[in-house]
């Protein structure tokens, strides 16, 4: 027995897989399959015709078994080497928004229920929190992330060609069946869709900065093809003014330049939107834009949601406890309610869903944790030179995240996959502020 073991040690084979380095292969393999499964998800393709194709309920238990799962794995493989960079969410934002979140579950009037699905989040949460910590090199980093949206974006392109019906909004769709022809890839709605495809843009800018000359141009091209036949007017728009506001924010040096360049265009869409809903002076301006203010008709459910808020402004009606239960029928605003609110699963803001959710504090936290903080983050992170490509791309799809949910709702929501990205832009600007970077 010893004498086949040493022969074993000796032999080349034995040699070669001593050589191969496992755990690089683990780290990478799980950095892009986490892209992947948020992006891709466990149920891509839903078929929009089938009424029951959006009720979520399949495939439910795996999601918060598999995201449990890569939550463990991804601190083994990072808490030895960055245990101080996980140490640093120790924070008081974060134990603040984290005692409120407690309160907020207790005080739920579906406790049960967002107790569950807060668990999901924190382990999204954990699994956003570790997955730049995977990479060892800024070359590992871009290697990996082209990877990952090389192979999504064939995905959805593979979907467009091969089952159209799909990945492309019919005429047969139970919901929305205006929509027909948009492209819309594995997510079940073109916005979604637009908002990946711009985060993605932003992507191949970083990859082609940092020397991805093949990679980085062609997910930029994939990206805004698709970008252009999903007809997400709103995305693209946001996606011009964010590259003009990140040259002007680059530029700037202090942090009070960089709050009014970030965040007045910000504080102005949500004016011309939501705000014209309570206000007769805004609503008259508004009126006098080139477009729809109220976004196909959304104030309905924005005066809906207002409504509501008043009369739970404190602790709110709990984490996702309200849009989609009955409680949304029997509510009495005081006003006859539109069939589309009825039938809402959001407010189409992510500010006032998260006001309806948590209260106005929780409001507070999670513009404190997800608006200012990251800004101010950016700005240490470019306190000492000009910001790197990687801060710019954590720039880019940070205030796109903040500007979108200004009509789109997906702050903490879960394994929602504008959330995801958003989150690590997030994440990654709270490392770049702290740590020293290569990149």
């Amino acid at each position: 027995m010893n004498r086949l073991s040493s022969l074993w040690v000796e032999s080349p084979i034995a040699l070669y897989v001593g050589r191969i380095p496992v755990v690089q292969i683990l780290r990478g393999a799980l950095f892009i399959s986490v892209l992947l499964l948020v992006w891709i998800s466990l149920q891509p393709f839903a078929d929009l015709g089938n009424p029951t194709a959006g009720d979520g309920a399949t495939g439910r238990g795996t999601t918060y078994a598999l995201f449990g799962f890569l939550a463990v794995l991804s601190l083994v493989l990072v808490t030895h080497r960055h245990a101080e960079a996980l140490r640093s969410f120790v924070s008081t934002p974060y134990i603040l928004f984290g005692c409120w979140m407690c309160i907020n579950l207790v005080m739920s009037r579906d406790p049960s229920a967002s107790t569950q699905r807060f668990v999901l989040t924190l382990c999204v949460f954990v699994v956003a929190a570790t997955l730049l910590l995977l990479p060892s090199t800024a070359r590992e980093l871009n290697r990996w992330l082209g990877v990952a949206a090389l192979s999504f974006l064939a995905v959805c392109y593979f979907g467009v060609m091969m089952t159209p019906h799909l990945a492309v909004h019919q005429a047969t769709d139970v919901w929305e069946y205006h929509l027909a022809g948009d492209w819309r890839g594995v997510f079940d709605h073109k916005n979604t869709a637009s908002a990946v495809m711009v985060m993605l843009i932003f992507v191949g800018v970083y990859l082609t900065r940092s020397g991805a000359a093949l990679v980085g141009p062609l997910v930029i091209v994939l990206s805004v093809v698709f970008l252009f036949f999903a007809a997400g007017k709103s995305s693209t728009a946001l996606c011009l003014i964010i590259f003009a506001v990140t040259a002007l924010v680059s530029a700037a040096r202090t942090f009070r330049v960089r709050a009014v360049l970030c965040l007045a265009p910000l504080i102005v869409l949500n004016l011309m939107s939501v705000g014209a809903v309570v206000s007769p002076a805004l609503a008259s301006v508004a009126s006098l834009l080139p477009f729809d203010a109220s976004f196909t008709g959304r104030n309905e459910v924005w005066r809906f949601a207002f409504a509501s808020i008043a009369q739970k402004p404190f602790f709110g009606y709990g984490y996702f406890a309200f849009w989609g239960s009955d409680y949304v029928k029997e509510i009495d605003t005081g006003e006859a309610i539109d069939n589309w609110v009825l039938i809402a699963s959001h407010s189409h803001n992510g500010y006032l869903d998260s006001a309806l959710a948590l209260g106005i504090p929780g409001l507070l936290l999670v513009i404190s944790i997800l608006v200012i903080i990251p800004l101010r983050n950016y700005h240490r992170a470019a306190a000492h030179g000009a910001p790197t490509p990687l801060a710019n791309l954590f720039l880019r799809i940070w205030l796109f995240g903040i500007y979108i949910a200004s009509l789109e709702s997906y702050f903490l929501d879960r394994t929602d996959p504008m959330w995801f990205t958003f989150l690590v832009a997030v994440i990654g600007l709270h490392y770049l502020s702290r740590f020293r970077t290569t990149t």
